[in-house]
């Protein structure tokens, strides 16, 4: 059993003292890992999904913060809580992490989720509404990239002409962890090897905006 720490940004900030800090301290006291979450754009409330839930918080970029927290510590595991894959480029997420696992030394592991907000993912030009089924597929490139010098792979929604990534992870993986509470995530875990499931707390019952009406079901698939 390991023990972590959500990085809290929203109440000690985000100056490189602060972070470089919160971290030694947790590895000092013992905690195996630090989670941080990740968002690239907040909406306002006008435009919020559901009332004060916007994305709009601070959130430093997951690979820079690990980057940048893996040469002040020396034990401590980075785990990402969660990334959201399906709005960034599958090729450069991939990239992203095999360097990040070399730089700090196989310890870390990309929690990823589909995310909500589709402010993020309208900005990011990417689709929202089959970003579900095309998270599947992202894992399968990536865990391809992580294993092989090169490859071909032609899917759905990704194409790789003989090409890969350079450097490659030590162990020619990165650990993955699917995370949410949405009736797919649990297959989607066990659909693909070496997946893990990291389950997020949900309500007893629908969250309800102020005007009382039950807030729409998001698409997902």
């Amino acid at each position: 059993m390991q023990l972590g720490t959500l990085l809290p940004l929203g109440d000690i900030g985000g100056q490189p003292a602060t972070v470089r800090e919160y971290a030694q301290a947790a590895e000092q006291i013992g905690y195996d890992f630090v989670e941080a979450p990740d968002h690239v754009l907040g909406a306002t409330e006008a435009s919020a999904p559901e009332p004060g839930r916007t994305g709009a918080g601070l959130f430093h970029d997951p690979f820079v913060l690990f980057g940048y927290l893996a040469g002040c510590t020396n034990k401590l595991g980075f785990s990402t809580g969660v990334l959201i894959l399906p709005q960034r480029q599958t090729v450069l997420v991939a990239k992203q992490a095999a360097c990040l696992d070399v730089l700090c030394g196989g310890r870390f592991r990309l929690g990823i989720g589909v995310g909500w907000n589709e402010v993020e993912f309208t900005g990011l030009n990417e689709n929202f509404h089959n970003r579900g089924r095309r998270s599947e597929e992202q894992v399968q490139v990536m865990q391809k990239l992580w294993a092989e010098p090169h490859l071909t792979f032609k899917g759905r929604w990704h194409t790789i002409e003989d090409a890969g990534i350079n450097p490659m992870p030590a162990s020619r993986k990165v650990p993955v962890w699917y995370g949410g509470h949405h009736e797919r995530t649990l297959p989607r875990s066990g659909s693909r090897s070496g997946c893990r499931w990291a389950p997020e707390a949900k309500p007893t019952g629908p969250r309800r905006p102020a005007s009382g009406r039950p807030p729409a079901p998001p698409t997902c698939a």
